[in-house]
């Protein structure tokens, strides 16, 4: 992938102490930023294009027990 971004001053010395202090290269620490920035934005987009899914329910106390065979 070619180089299209600039960074700031500020963010290239962030990310070149980080890199040195973690020993993984600036693309990668350029791609995990990126991956997990992503992630978070289309989280709350999936889900109000579902609004037909609802959260999982957390199980009553009596199924928990069921469950683990402590229950009637």
């Amino acid at each position: 992938m070619p180089h299209l971004l600039r960074f700031s001053r500020d963010i290239e010395t962030r990310l070149e102490r980080l890199a040195q202090q973690t020993g993984v290269s600036k693309a990668e620490l350029i791609e995990r930023c990126v991956a997990l920035a992503l992630e978070e934005l289309e989280a709350p987009l999936l889900l109000e294009e579902r609004p037909h899914r609802t959260p999982r329910e957390a199980p009553t106390l009596d199924q928990v027990l069921r469950e683990s065979g402590l229950g009637a």
